[in-house]
């Protein structure tokens, strides 16, 4: 019903309305002219039928808070819906129309003539938003808002549509997948992905064009001309502004005097006439000052020179009658004559007197007044800051050693050889047994854990150098002696192990043999242990050092007179001198343990060469006299190298030829050790290193850079002929150390 009522007064008041139509007051009274719809560029869709007619307030239909609506007013509803889709459709038909017309990147524009100014301008139609022209509108089927699409890296969707379902992630191609799509399709550039869905959208003409001017540095706008004439608007004959900018009324204070302003006024009037205010007489080229160049130069741009030194006050010891405990002896007196004027602590000697007149005159105040001006000409005006740094922060902040357990830290027990220099000294692969070797041909063989000897061995002189195979699977050690190196099988070995060493070195069918120097023979000391000799040339002297290759099938001998290096392989007993000529005297051999590199280190540098390729890569200078131990990190990327000069070098490989680390470790090296370097070892498996009496571990950080922490010095071997620790090796899966000296003496050292 009140629908019903609110259409009747509608009908109404349209019958009451004139059907001319009536101009507004407002553009009557300021001589405006509204624009039509061609001139603002309007739509043509709007209804022709509702131009003339004023849309009314609706009235509160106050029986729709009852929620029921009658079955007339919804059938009028219904009729003006049909009515209005029927409208629209007869719009849609005139668009069509002018849809032959050029495609442009925005709306063309219409020339008309302002009623206001009467020049002509352009007016641009609304802009109606299509799915071609603006993305904004269109409907994005992922809902998923301003949530970072990162999240959905691992899922197999990339949101959620409008209805709650997923939205599957769409298949990607590799490099090769979309290096032929560009091949196939030559306009796949014309598009840009679209990170919300995850695809490749293409570009239209319009957006192509506005991307191309907007790298040219163009306006976007195809039609606009940067060029044309000023329109001026407010200047001009005629075109003044006639409405003020504030209607507020001007204040009484714009055109009546100020009282405080007469009251000041007339305070000045009072002091100039009482005398109080003397005004300022112009001044003329005869009272002024003048000033005038002395040295005629240019003023400098430096800073200007610092002030003078001033002489320090004199102290108790210049005065004429000084404490006693100022005057010198008579020892001082000499021992001050004695020494050069340069070198004195003071200029002059106290002395006393009784009274002020009986000083006689400075007999240097001639000399004293000549050197000050000297200082004062000649000195350099530096201005040095003093910098308050303290001392402690300078030091690297090392942590506790307690913090760094387990490391040895006491003797366990230790193993007596009979009046020899012990020189050698090898721990087995599974951390039993230890091999030990001295001056007297003598090598001893026993446990690690109660130092129980099992056997000795009595070769025909002093053994250079004793080394256990790294292998596992068999047992037994190279010791060498003179001109050969003997293979060594240990007893009460288990029977599989027992027979895997015996195939490995005495074979059943031999290889052929080669044209070499180096003779392989199997002795006949088969029950002694000795089950293979290695037989070097005559003239190159007992072996100072064997290693092997990790794999345990390659051996590498250093000849101590020659310095001759062979390199020996077991399962072909062929062996081979890898250099003929080489710069300088070898003093150590390694091997690379991940790597097919070969270290060679002479007196002075550190050579590393490639195996595979035969040829050198590259040399390292560690600036050592002479070269004593080297050793390598069990994963090949640093090496640290000691010399007889108390100096050790810390490499790493991945860096420089020089040393990584120097002053440290040199610092190290001077403060806890009196003599040379002879033996380095890094531990297998602990971050921990050997350094002759000391011990340092190397803790190494991804954001940090390797540092070494002097750990505990360990005392237990006496020097013997100036010689005190010969050769230290760590033990295998412990934190133990079996270290020689010159007394005699193995000693097992354990963490508590």
């Amino acid at each position: 019903m009140a629908i019903a009522e609110d259409k009747s007064r509608r009908n109404k008041r349209k019958t009451r309305e004139p059907e001319g139509e009536t101009k507004p007051a407002f553009s009557d009274a300021v001589n405006l002219v509204l624009a039509s719809d061609e001139e603002e560029g309007g739509d043509d869709h709007q209804d022709a039928d509702t131009d003339n007619e004023a849309e009314d307030f609706p009235e509160i239909d106050t029986g729709s808070d009852s929620g029921v609506r009658s079955e007339e007013s919804e059938e009028e509803e219904e009729e003006e819906d049909e009515g209005s889709d029927e409208s629209e459709d007869e719009d849609e038909d005139e668009n069509t129309d002018g849809s032959d017309s050029a495609v442009h990147v925005f709306p063309k524009a219409t020339s008309t003539v302002s009623n206001i100014t009467g020049r002509p301008k352009r007016v641009y139609p609304e802009i109606e938003p299509d799915y071609d022209s603006d993305s904004s509108t269109e409907d994005d089927p992922n809902r998923i808002g301003n949530v970072p699409l990162h999240w959905y890296d691992d899922l197999p969707h990339i949101g959620y549509d409008i209805s709650g379902k997923r939205v599957l992630r769409p298949a990607k191609g590799d490099e090769l997948d979309k290096f032929l799509e560009t091949m196939e399709d030559p306009a796949s550039w014309t598009s840009a992905f679209d990170k919300n869905m995850q695809t490749d959208k293409p570009l239209s003409a319009e957006e192509l064009d506005i991307i191309r001017r907007l790298r040219l540095g163009e306006n976007p706008d195809a039609g606009y001309d940067p060029y044309e004439p000023t329109v001026e608007w407010f200047t001009g004959k005629g075109k003044e502004e006639v409405m003020p900018l504030s209607a507020a009324p001007e204040p009484k204070r714009r055109w009546l005097p100020s009282k405080w302003e007469k009251q000041k006024i007339m305070k000045i009037v009072r002091a100039i006439r009482q005398g109080r205010i003397v005004g300022s007489k112009p001044k003329t080229a005869d009272n002024m000052a003048q000033f005038y160049a002395i040295w005629n130069e240019p003023t400098s741009a430096q800073p200007p020179p610092l002030p003078a030194p001033k002489r320090p006050p004199p102290t108790h010891a210049e005065s004429y009658n000084p404490p006693e405990e100022y005057l010198p002896t008579e020892a001082e007196r000499n021992e001050w004559h004695n020494t050069e004027p340069e070198d004195r602590e003071r200029d002059f000697i106290p002395q006393k007197y009784s009274a002020l007149r009986l000083v006689p005159g400075h007999d240097q105040f001639i000399k004293e007044r000549f050197s000050r001006q000297l200082d004062l000409y000649l000195a350099p005006r530096v201005q040095r800051k003093k910098l308050n740094i303290d001392p402690n922060s300078l030091l690297p902040k090392l942590p506790s050693p307690s913090s760094l357990r387990p490391f040895p830290t006491y003797q366990s027990l230790k193993v007596m050889h009979s009046g020899s220099r012990v020189r050698c000294v090898s721990v087995s692969p599974d951390g039993a047994w230890v091999a030990s070797g001295d001056e007297g041909g003598i090598v001893y063989l026993w446990e690690v854990i109660v130092g129980r000897e099992v056997k000795r061995w009595t070769l025909d002189s002093k053994i250079g150098a004793i080394e256990w195979c790294p292998r596992t699977d068999v047992s037994y050690f190279v010791a060498s002696v003179e001109d050969k190196l003997h293979f060594i099988v240990p007893p009460n070995l288990p029977s599989a192990i027992l027979l895997s060493t015996q195939n490995a070195l005495t074979p059943a069918t031999l290889p052929p043999p080669t044209a070499s120097p180096i003779k392989w023979a199997s002795t006949s000391r088969v029950e002694d242990g000795v089950i293979l000799t290695i037989t070097l040339p005559a003239t190159s002297g007992p072996p100072k050092q064997i290693t092997w290759h990790r794999r345990g099938d390659y051996l590498a001998s250093v000849s101590s007179s020659e310095s001759q290096v062979w390199i020996h392989q077991v399962s072909r007993r062929h062996s081979q001198a890898p250099f003929k000529k080489i710069k300088g005297t070898i003093q150590l051999v390694l091997f690379h343990p991940v790597k097919p590199h070969f270290f060679v280190a002479t007196q002075r540098y550190v050579r590393l060469y490639d195996l595979m390729q035969q040829k050198l890569i590259k040399t390292l200078m560690p600036g050592i006299k002479w070269i004593s131990s080297m050793d390598i990190h069990p994963s090949g990327d640093h090496i640290i190298v000691g010399g007889y000069d108390r100096k050790l070098c810390w490499f790493d490989l991945e860096l420089s030829e020089k040393p990584y680390k120097v002053l440290t470790i040199v610092t190290f090296a001077f403060r806890y050790h009196s003599r040379a370097i002879r033996s380095l070892h890094f531990h297998p498996t602990y971050p921990l290193f050997r350094l002759f009496f000391g011990r340092c571990r190397v803790y190494n950080d991804l954001m940090t850079d390797p540092l070494i922490v002097p750990l505990k010095i360990l005392r237990g071997h006496d020097v013997s002929d100036g010689l005190g620790v010969l050769q230290a090796k760590w033990v295998n899966k412990q934190p133990w150390l079996v270290s020689a000296g010159a007394d005699g003496k193995v000693v097992v050292w354990c963490s508590s």
